[in-house]
């Protein structure tokens, strides 16, 4: 059984720091991509970044510039340093990660509550 768990969430003010980790454990063979989505209240599940295998990253324009994805493929934990915070970054924070247990899974965390404000 593969368990995804957050950590590193918390309360800033505008312009503060927070560095989000999230730790893959269970029967694991193998993780391809990892990455990170938000939730903000009222509003759908959205995209903020993502890292392969390899180490090739993608971000969602509103990060860019401020937030930056890493991994520890030894630790199987994928890392969210989140720089400038601003309001609008208030959300539940979820990692995501497709691994290879028995077969490839689309894995989810359980979340994690970043709270920004002004």
């Amino acid at each position: 059984q593969v368990q995804l768990v957050e950590s590193g969430g918390g309360s800033v003010q505008a312009g503060g720091s927070l560095r989000l980790s999230c730790a893959a454990s269970g029967r694991i063979f193998s993780i391809n991509d990892m990455g990170w989505y938000r939730q903000a209240p009222g509003k759908l599940r959205g995209f903020v970044a993502r890292i392969t295998s390899g180490g090739s990253t993608i971000y969602a324009d509103p990060v860019k510039g401020r937030f930056a994805i890493s991994r520890d493929n030894a630790k199987n934990t994928v890392y969210l340093q989140m720089n400038d915070l601003k309001p609008e970054d208030t959300a539940v924070y979820y990692c995501n990660a497709l691994i290879n247990s028995n077969r490839v899974g689309d894995y989810w965390g359980q979340g994690t509550q970043v709270t920004v404000s002004s």
